[in-house]
């Protein structure tokens, strides 16, 4: 790596101001966008969305509330995030409760994508960069819902932007002001790591990546010798500490450190029951290429028209070899950022997590969303890319500079507008999913809110939440399954356990009252299209627990 440092860097201060201005211009954006999901029912279009405002709320609101209530697969932070914001009836039932850590990511993402490529390129080709990230329309659409992937994504762009300048201080002489960025860079990464392993699992493998790129870096220097090498140990011993106290947490709660991975839960329990049921296996199962092919294409028709999708994973390729090439101490940043390739690849083929494409066999809606974790990439290679040819411009006709700038930025423009107009694949899979979720939970919330406002209700809360969060009614109300021991207790004897009962087709609480109806009285039933029947019973016998 040459020691020399690239003439685009502007001065702290000056790099400072632009970045708060990205950010606004970014919240800006997100708010629109805001308005316009809201105001149109999108913010619990999601099944997951639901899900994980449901274990927000739950914190506080159940019968045994606490960190018990976090589960075990889905990692807590957004959980936490959400949680002061899920406290609200108003906000929980409207789904607004999720907006708020959804769009802070989102603005500080942009922020990020800007920094990242403005301390090497110029503030043109920086601007591009962020506009390809800040106005793709999937982007826009989950950072209004309680999904985790814009928080995810600004945590995998900050830690970019500190491993990078990180590893470009190290190339500086030995000064108070180098060993002051060093230990800046080394907690700022630490933090931002330590949020991404509690984020999503594929944190944890971002967090070792970047570990490494830290110490290859500190060792290489001889930075660890000065006052920055306790800083760094500090930063392995946050880095250890944030996996090892997820497991500990598993262990203490569920009695298998490794709950996250085989529980009942699981994604591998998951696709044992699915494949059990007769749907066999799906694309890209103990296949790492098609499994390459189908994350591939995800990310690429998330972030553009399906008919210049093969163009933009090549020209992201070709941004990617330039910036190497360039030898700019981003080495780091982009190893950091298209590490989600092979980490799905690896999943889809062995992790028990499908990719499904409507355009792609078996033609499904399903994680066409993880695509998404490659937009940075694509973003921060695009903006190399339209870096180089600027400078072809401007060396040629230094009049056309800033026409091809704007022809540059159109080009992003009009690719978000096909985007929308056919639909982004994000959305598209979030009405599809919930096409006939929605009106289910819809009929079952009318028949939940005609119940008497006082007496539990027993019901498996895990697939159709959605119809208590609709009906607004308290989760303190309802025996459920995330309160596990209370609940095997319940499935025993129902009519003891709950004034009410609703059993929907198939779950454990239907089974229940097939095995022990005795005192129940059937009051209602509830079929739609696509769903399971749910049956609402009236206990006639006291309750004794």
């Amino acid at each position: 790596m040459k020691k020399t440092a690239s003439t685009h860097t502007p001065v702290a201060s000056t790099l400072g101001q632009e970045c708060v201005l990205a950010a606004c211009a970014a919240a800006i954006l997100s708010f629109i966008a805001l308005a316009y999901c809201a105001r149109h029912g999108m913010l619990l279009l999601y099944g997951d969305a639901v899900a994980h405002l449901h274990i927000a709320r739950r914190l506080s609101d159940s019968l045994y509330p606490g960190f018990r209530q976090l589960g075990s697969v889905w990692l807590p932070l957004p959980h936490l995030l959400i949680y002061p914001f899920a406290r609200s009836m108003e906000f929980w039932q409207s789904g607004l409760a999720g907006a708020p850590p959804s769009m802070l990511a989102y603005v500080l993402g942009v922020a990020g994508v800007y920094r990242l490529a403005r301390v090497a390129l110029g503030g043109a080709a920086s601007f591009l960069a962020a506009l390809f990230y800040a106005a793709n329309p999937s982007l826009l659409y989950l950072q209004c819902t309680a999904m985790t992937e814009p928080i995810f994504l600004a945590e995998i762009i900050w830690a970019a932007v500190f491993v990078t300048e990180h590893g470009r201080a190290t190339l500086q002489p030995p000064t108070a002001a180098r060993e002051r960025i060093l230990r800046n860079t080394l907690m700022g990464a630490a933090l931002v790591l330590f949020a991404a392993v509690f984020t999503r699992y594929d944190g944890w493998i971002v967090a070792a990546l970047a570990w490494c790129v830290l110490a290859w870096n500190t060792w290489k220097s001889g930075a660890w010798r000065g006052r920055s090498g306790g800083a760094f140990l500090l930063c392995t011993a946050i880095l250890l500490a944030a996996p090892a106290g997820w497991l500990a947490y598993n262990a203490k709660q569920f009695g298998d450190p490794l709950d996250f991975m085989r529980g009942p839960y699981s994604a591998k329990a998951i696709d044992a029951r699915t494949s059990a049921h007769g749907a066999g296996h799906y694309p890209g199962w103990h296949n790492m290429p098609v499994a390459l092919l189908y994350f591939a294409k995800a990310a690429e028709l998330d972030a553009t028209d399906r008919w210049v999708a093969d163009l933009l994973m090549l020209a992201s390729l070709a941004g990617t070899a330039l910036a190497l090439r360039a030898r700019r101490g981003v080495a780091g940043a982009f190893l950091l950022l298209w590490l989600p390739l092979p980490f799905y690849m690896y999943s889809v083929a062995y992790g028990s997590v499908p990719i499904f494409l409507p355009r792609w066999y078996p033609h499904g809606w399903y994680n066409t969303r993880y695509g998404m974790e490659l937009l940075p990439a694509f973003a921060l290679s695009l903006g190399w890319l339209a870096a180089a040819a600027l400078a072809r411009v401007k060396q040629r006709t230094p009049q056309f500079v800033a026409p091809a700038v704007a022809a540059i930025a159109l080009l992003f423009v009009v690719n978000d507008v096909v985007l929308i107009r056919e639909r982004p694949l994000v959305l598209g899979e979030a009405y599809v999913n919930s096409h006939t979720r929605i009106p289910f939970e819809t009929e079952l919330a009318h028949a939940l809110s005609a119940l008497p406002p006082a007496g539990l209700i027993l019901m498996y809360t895990s697939d159709h939440v959605g119809a208590v969060q609709q009906a607004g009614i308290p989760l303190v109300r309802t025996v459920n399954d995330s309160d596990w021991l209370l609940w095997r207790k319940a499935l025993k004897d129902p009519a003891h356990s709950a004034s009410y009962v609703v059993g929907l087709d198939g779950d454990a609480v239907a089974a229940a009252v097939q095995a022990h109806g005795e005192g129940l009285t059937l009051l209602n039933v509830i079929c739609s299209t696509g769903q399971p029947c749910a049956r609402i019973y009236k206990s006639t016998v006291p309750r004794t627990f």
